[in-house]
């Protein structure tokens, strides 16, 4: 998985294969860039011949040598089993709306499998079925994506404010804001249970502010057709939140932003100079956030969103930052744990489409199979299926 491989998207697609065909698979972090070691079998050599991915066949011995080579306690590698391949979902509208999803990109062109499920299934409490939840780009606060002053005219926009309505209503809730605040707690609940959680973009701060928001009416009236509380900053409660505090909300509801968690709007990066760093950590002391930051780049592209990137003085302290712009005090790639759970949080919205705009055709990763940006989604998808290990602190 280093610059070897010709298609390092598609060798995930392959790792998530042969783990659900019972192969033996292992992970080695740092290693070549976190290369997958996968026990010889010809229907998997033919099977990277047919998708086009890059591997090498060793021999026994040099098996040996390597695996002596990584549990050398003096170098920065491990090597971790993955046993059960997490049964995915997307969260994601049933609807046409003008916008892509990266995550769902990626999945398909790697060829990993996955359901999307949508505000039903989720209050019907179909998520217990699922080890891995995506949240496509998405809105938790009710408020319609904050498409109101630019799109309200749009066919599309009055589509989806119908269907999210009827949804509502046929759920029970007389608005959308209080339905959505019901998903996210339930999305909430299955994370503290013990499931993984991923969100990008738009996806990231509006769940936490929703959860903060709980029994506050945080909506103008366009949105719901009543007023705001007019003591609702004061009201937030952020102990609900899993990734963000002190954040204020934005008031006015012509804005294209929910609150000062995001920078878009103040940063003064350019696509030349919009960058970030991944951090580096011990493969054998932090497992977890050393799986999530494999890569043959330590620098990143940056790529604009909705949501683009997080302040970082409004991150709390018990979460891991995985990648920042320290320059720009702004942090794109972050981790936590909340309850048996975890939760990884990457702002911006696609990884190869620097300013990727409402309408816009989505990405051919054809163009993309070596994408450092789409391979940390990717590590995502897979390190639920790691073996666990026993802390060591």
């Amino acid at each position: 998985m280093d610059e070897e491989q010709k298609n390092h998207l598609k060798a995930y697609g392959i790792a998530f294969w042969s783990i659900k065909q019972n192969a033996d698979v292992s992970w080695l972090l740092n290693y070549r860039g976190g290369s997958f070691l996968i026990r010889y079998n010809k229907t998997v050599e033919d099977e990277c011949k047919t998708r086009g991915v890059s591997y090498e066949i060793l021999p026994d011995g040099k098996v040996t040598l390597l695996l002596n080579e990584i549990s050398d306690p003096s170098v920065n590698m491990e090597m971790v089993k993955l046993e059960k391949a997490p049964k995915i979902a997307v969260y994601s509208p049933k609807s046409k709306l003008p916008w892509d999803d990266a995550v769902t990109l990626v999945l398909t062109y790697a060829e990993i499998p996955y359901d999307v499920i949508y505000d039903d299934e989720v209050l019907k409490d179909k998520l217990a079925g699922y080890d891995w939840l995506h949240m496509h780009h998405e809105d938790f606060t009710g408020q319609y994506g904050r498409f109101w002053s630019a799109f309200r005219n749009a066919s599309w926009y009055k589509d989806d404010v119908a269907n999210q309505e009827a949804t509502a209503k046929r759920n029970g809730f007389k608005k959308v804001s209080e339905m959505k605040l019901a998903v996210a707690q339930k999305i909430q609940g299955f994370c503290t249970g013990g499931g993984f959680l991923f969100a990008m973009c738009s996806g990231t701060d509006s769940f936490d502010i929703a959860l903060s928001a709980a029994g506050i009416d945080i909506c103008a009236s366009m949105f719901d057709g009543d007023g705001v509380d007019p003591n609702a900053q004061a009201r937030l409660n952020f102990n609900n939140t899993f990734a963000f505090k002190d954040f204020r909300l934005d008031p006015n509801p012509a804005n294209y932003e929910f609150s000062d968690i995001d920078v878009t709007q103040t940063r003064n990066l350019t696509q030349t100079n919009d960058y970030f760093t991944l951090f580096d950590f011990s493969a054998k002391w932090d497992l977890v956030p050393a799986m999530l930051t494999q890569n043959h780049e330590k620098v990143i592209k940056g790529f604009m969103g909705q949501t683009t990137a997080f302040r970082k003085n409004l991150v709390k302290t018990s979460v891991t930052v995985l990648g920042e712009n320290k320059g720009a005090s702004e942090i794109r790639y972050l981790h936590g744990e909340v309850g048996k759970g975890q939760f990884t949080f990457y702002g911006g919205h696609d990884p190869e489409d620097y300013q990727h705009a409402v309408g816009d055709p989505p990405t051919d990763l054809n163009l993309h199979p070596n994408s450092p940006g789409y391979r940390l989604i990717l590590n995502n998808v897979l390190f639920p299926a790691a073996k666990k290990k026993q802390q060591k602190t």
